[in-house]
């Protein structure tokens, strides 16, 4: 017997999740090499200066996945709980 389903997705969610999964794994990259993770992505942020992130893990290729205005979006929207 065939189910006629219907698969929701959010693409928003989807995106806030990988942006998640990204900024968790930078943080934890800068941290194992013995760097101060929130000074780094801080200042990767108001620099984009990729050479504030690590390579180690592909640490930088995975945050220049990111936009800047997305990440500091999600960033905003994160800390208001909305």
């Amino acid at each position: 017997m065939e189910m006629d389903l219907t698969r929701k997705f959010n693409l928003v969610e989807e995106r806030d999740e990988e942006i998640r999964y990204i900024l968790r794994t930078v943080y934890t990259s800068l941290q194992e090499k013995g760097y101060n993770p929130i000074n780094q992505i801080v200042g990767y942020i108001l620099s984009e200066d990729p050479t504030y992130i690590t390579n180690y893990n592909n640490a930088r290729t995975l945050i220049r996945k990111l936009d800047r205005d997305e990440l500091l979006q999600a960033l905003v929207k994160n800390y208001l709980d909305l």
